[in-house]
């Protein structure tokens, strides 16, 4: 008798199995329509929340820091399906500043053709096809960038990351202000960059599903990335010929998917 209440355990079991399966199968199978992906962008220092003027980190170039602003220039978003298919979100929208301090820390993509997301390319800071259009030609983001502190002048460019505290270190004892301004100067020194982050889970986009893809990002990682940048050899980095493209890079690797939502009007 135990063991014919096993088999029947093991069949039922199977069944539910299959059928979840299928289930995700179909909804995958019948995406279609368009509908918008959100992306929020979660500020964080090495695992913990990212507080301005309230809280010190430390970093592993043991500098202790406090962080009064962390602005960055998200654009070009590209996702990619499962099949390797790309989907360009349109040019003249995909400009987006994300600043911790204004509370701008959402991007929502809209219109976006039905698919299954597992990934998504987008650039840091603002292309030089971009800018090369002219005042005129970067509509209203010239003045969205000019309010949230991510212009030095139009002849100047964009500031692509505004990351700017005050710090001690084992050599500098007194509280010290540093400001950390990357992007782009002139034809010789182009820091503009590009990155693609994969996704936990797929992002399912249709007529009825609209997801949200959460963002965690790392301000540790401008300073103590690939290259290891030390305050304390120079607190203020803006146009630098050597510092400037190792914070670029450092930079593109801030960005990671920790979950996604797929549905509507959820508690995220």
């Amino acid at each position: 008798m135990n063991f014919f209440k096993k088999l029947n355990y093991l069949i039922l079991t199977t069944s539910i199995i299959l059928a979840s399966c299928s289930s995700d199968d179909d909804a995958i199978q019948n995406l279609s329509g368009e509908n918008n992906l959100t992306i929020e962008f979660d500020n964080s220092f090495n695992g913990d929340d990212l507080l301005l003027g309230t809280s010190t980190y430390v970093n592993g170039n043991n500098e202790t820091l406090t962080i009064n602003r962390f602005n960055y220039i998200v654009s070009n978003f590209v996702l990619i399906d499962a099949e390797g298919n790309e989907y360009t979100y349109p040019k003249d929208a995909g400009y987006f500043v994300i600043s911790e301090e204004e509370e701008m820390t959402e991007v929502m993509l809209q219109n976006i053709t039905a698919g299954e997301y597992v990934s998504v390319r987008f650039g840091v800071g603002v292309d030089r096809e971009k800018y090369l259009q002219g005042a005129a030609g970067q509509g209203d983001f010239l003045q969205v960038a000019e309010e949230t502190n991510m212009m030095w002048s139009w002849q100047a460019g964009y500031k692509f990351l505004n990351f700017e505290g005050s710090f001690t270190s084992p050599t500098v004892s007194t509280a010290t202000d540093f400001k950390i301004h990357m992007g782009s100067h002139g034809s010789s020194l182009d820091n503009y960059k590009e990155v693609t982050v994969n996704f936990p889970t797929a992002a399912l986009v249709s007529d009825a599903l609209s997801p949200v893809v959460h963002f965690e990002v790392d301000a540790n990682k401008i300073l103590d990335g690939n290259t290891k940048i030390l305050l304390s050899e120079k607190a203020v980095v803006m146009v630098d010929e050597v510092k400037s493209p190792q914070i670029a890079v450092n930079t593109t690797g801030m960005f990671r998917v920790d979950h996604v939502h797929n549905g509507e009007n959820i508690d995220h």
